[in-house]
């Protein structure tokens, strides 16, 4: 079985391969810098862009160096706006050989407020995060 993720995270890459381990044997997930064509902090719907433009990057990878791959996963971090509150969102896309493409959503959290201002301030969701938890 074999991935093709969109990045070179090793956070990631491990996280794909964990999660296709629980349904296939012999994963082999190969890690592709590419790019997600939204903003570097994704806002809303464009988290969930950013995931698929991942994925059609690597569909692009995969039949131009004819790798074989079995799929190709888009792993976006970005913000979310509803009921009037900013929460933290990771969206993954996940695409088929054969062309069939799924999302699905990381938990999501609420962002404070402090986090949120330095977020419209310039910083991404990373460092910021990393500053108040620590991770």
């Amino acid at each position: 079985m074999k991935i093709l993720v969109g990045s070179e995270n090793p956070v990631k890459i491990n996280c794909t391969k964990v999660a296709f381990e629980k349904f296939f044997e012999n994963v082999e997930v190969l890690p592709f810098s590419v790019p997600s064509s939204v903003a570097d902090q994704p806002k809303n719907e464009e988290t969930f862009e950013g995931a698929k433009n991942r994925v059609d990057a690597l569909k692009m990878i995969n039949d131009k160096q004819n790798l074989n791959a079995d799929f190709f996963v888009g792993i976006e971090g970005g913000i979310t706006q509803l009921y009037g509150k900013w929460f933290v969102t990771g969206i993954m896309c996940i695409m088929n050989s054969s062309g069939k493409i799924g999302f699905g959503t990381a938990p999501w959290f609420e962002l404070l407020e402090v986090m949120y201002k330095e977020i419209e301030a310039g910083l991404e969701l990373g460092s910021v995060t990393n500053k108040y938890l620590g991770e």
